[in-house]
């Protein structure tokens, strides 16, 4: 039996590709069912996952996606790297959110490292707000050398050079409205 999703995406699809495209680029799959993160996390077999719990709101999602992105660039990285969308895939989130960071608030942004099904290092969006991506990149990294072991990085650097055009922040190319 086909998942029915229970709840509509808050945000139109269109206008949010740009941010989901980022991490997918640089090699994160997507969450975007309740089963899709229960068979992610739900093992113990000791290998890492970092989980990006992605998201629109301002500068927050613009330092904590361009900053996982950076410390993906590392020379040891998580296993598995997956991302899912706040406000898009409600019912994946909420699995995510209720099975796996249960002791957390939830959080949009957030980062989350996870080994046998727990979290060993997380990043709420208090630890993301105020910060640069270059920021946010250096403490995933200490988590990363740390905790993980795949050699890294997860794209070449000409491919992410591509990616992000040289540049970190929010994916907007909109001028903005008055300087």
């Amino acid at each position: 039996m086909a998942f029915v999703p229970r709840q509509i995406p808050t945000y139109d699809p269109v206008a949010v590709e740009p941010m989901r495209e980022e991490l997918i680029a640089t090699g994160c799959k997507e969450f975007l069912i309740p089963d899709d993160v229960d068979q992610a996390l739900d093992r113990k077999d000791n290998s890492t996952q970092l989980v990006v719990l992605n998201s629109v709101c301002g500068c927050s999602a613009g330092t904590a996606r361009p900053g996982a992105m950076l410390a993906l660039q590392n020379k040891i990285i998580p296993d598995e790297l997956y991302t899912v969308f706040a406000g898009m895939e409600k019912d994946a989130v909420d699995r995510y959110r209720h099975k796996y960071m249960t002791n957390y608030m939830p959080s949009s942004p957030s980062i989350g490292l996870f080994k046998n099904g727990e979290p060993i290092a997380i990043l709420h969006r208090s630890d993301i707000e105020g910060n640069t991506a270059e920021q946010i990149a250096s403490t995933l990294v200490e988590a990363f050398e740390r905790l993980c072991s795949r050699k890294g990085p997860s794209v070449s650097t000409e491919e992410f050079e591509r990616i992000t055009q040289g540049k970190y922040g929010c994916s907007s190319n909109l001028p903005k409205f008055r300087e």
